[in-house]
């Protein structure tokens, strides 16, 4: 986590998102990187060719506000000698933000959301969605300001052992970065049902495979896996919800849609995602 990259639109979630950087950053020596990116609508000429119609004088007067803005929000909390930058581009979000990740070699995203619902939520998504589902780096998403005292961590689970390292790896690392407890789930609905000797025989061999270590073994009946998971992170009082992500895209997202992303955008808690493709993961 020495680099960590918050998509900035100066919103109440992304300040909480900064608020929540900072306590990281402090924790890992780390150094942040505020990125504002302003999405300038196309207009077409006669040719139906893509244009952009802005003066030059416009763009600057976008950036100068963003710069006095983004100098307010430094000042105004304290960053303890973090390092702290910030930029102000111009062009598609999620292109920029992506392109930012893989050529500063970014650690980590953390990010605001107001999540999305009902028709905005299946045509359009939130910007949140679509770093879950990019990203080739871990995500969290905040919703509101949390102190940093992560201290459980939910974690659900296909309990599978194959193609699943690298996710319990990173899981394991996020656990000892917080020293939290892990509370390994399985959310038990009627279309995945199994009983609960055999959930629980599986439980112990998850836990006996990846060598877990301060953690509990959970089995929660719900009638469907992300509501399940919201409710169970409720009821053991979880900081952070931690799940894998196959970053499904066009028409395979719209078929099968993403767990994570789903609960990204219903859940109050912070949400920590890593997209694991072609892994045969909670998704």
């Amino acid at each position: 986590m020495k680099k960590i990259l918050v998509p900035f639109d100066f919103s109440k979630p992304a300040i909480s998102a900064y608020r929540f950087a900072l306590d990281v950053a402090k924790r890992s020596k780390g150094t942040i990187r505020l990125v504002h990116v302003v999405e300038l609508p196309v207009l077409h000429d006669t040719l139906l060719m893509p244009v952009l119609n802005f003066e030059e004088e416009l763009l600057k007067e976008l950036r100068d506000k963003a710069a006095s803005q983004f100098k307010k929000l430094i000042d105004k909390y304290e960053n303890d000698g973090i390092k702290v930058s910030w930029e102000v581009e111009f062009g598609s979000p999620p292109k920029m933000l992506l392109d930012i990740i893989k050529t500063e070699s970014i650690d980590l995203v953390i990010m605001g959301s107001h999540g999305a619902s009902g028709l905005r939520e299946y045509v359009v998504g939130s910007n949140a969605e679509k770093m879950i589902r990019n990203s080739p780096v871990p995500v969290i998403v905040i919703k509101g300001y949390n102190k940093g005292d992560v201290r459980n961590i939910i974690f659900p689970n296909s309990l599978e052992t194959e193609n699943q390292s690298d996710l319990v790896e990173k899981v394991q690392a996020l656990q000892s970065f917080f020293k939290a407890t892990l509370h390994v789930v399985w959310i038990n609905t009627p279309i995945n049902f199994t009983s609960d000797v055999i959930t629980r025989q599986r439980l112990q061999e998850f836990a006996k495979y990846f060598s877990l270590k301060n953690f509990t073994l959970n089995i929660f009946n719900h009638p469907n896996e992300e509501d399940g998971i919201i409710e169970f992170d409720r009821f053991m009082k979880g900081d952070i919800i931690a799940m894998g992500t196959h970053g499904r895209k066009g028409i395979t997202h719209l078929l099968n849609g993403s767990v994570a992303e789903d609960v990204a955008n219903h859940t109050d808690s912070l949400i920590w995602t890593s997209s694991l493709k072609n892994e045969s993961v909670d998704a």
